[in-house]
């Protein structure tokens, strides 16, 4: 018998309240689409005798070596942008040269968020837009850090985005449900 594809799952859902059943609701999906989910929860972060950050890092980093591919939330978390976890693994996935398939559960693009949540002026001088330290904002459309959207990007994907009821933020699964598609049908066309 041939083992699943395996799935890494990365996403701020591991700081909810209800973290382990949110998990249990991805990787069930996951289970629906032929592929075993790889959730990373503190829980289970290795014994290994060092500090306790350490050892979830690596336990997450020894998921991410296991996975044939991954999932990511960038739905934004405690700011404008992505959760940084997130996106650390994101880039560490896409090094790899593992598929990385991600959405958003917000619509839009960086630089409208920052304007909404943080304000920003335009500078005519320089035709750019600064932040409240003077700093650039970059304004190239896309939904977070042009390097986000480039590793998708290189590897012919684009990020899922859907506007979702603020308290569905974390927890409404249509964007990654979608990527779930996605990720079946590449897996399927690499098998063939």
């Amino acid at each position: 018998m041939t083992r699943r594809l395996r799935i890494y799952l990365a996403g701020p859902e591991v700081f909810l309240s209800d973290a382990k059943a949110a998990g249990e609701r991805k990787t069930a999906l996951c289970a629906q689409y032929g592929f075993e989910g790889l959730f990373p929860l503190e829980s289970e972060a290795l014994d290994d005798g060092v500090e306790r950050s350490l050892s979830i890092y690596r336990a997450n980093r020894a998921m991410i070596l296991a996975a044939d591919g991954a999932i990511f939330n960038l739905t934004p978390f405690r700011g404008p942008s992505a959760d940084a976890g997130t996106v650390f693994e994101l880039g560490l996935c896409a090094g790899l040269g593992k598929p990385v398939f991600a959405y958003s559960n917000e619509d839009g693009a960086l630089l409208d968020r920052i304007k909404r949540d943080m304000g920003a002026t335009f500078d005519a001088a320089t035709g750019r837009w600064r932040d409240a330290l003077g700093m650039t904002i970059e304004d190239f459309g896309h939904a977070d850090n042009l390097m986000l959207g480039g590793c998708l990007t290189e590897q012919g994907r684009r990020l899922t985005q859907r506007r979702t009821a603020p308290d569905e933020r974390f927890t409404d699964l249509s964007g990654f449900r979608l990527c779930l598609e996605h990720a079946a049908q590449h897996f399927r066309v690499a098998l063939e």
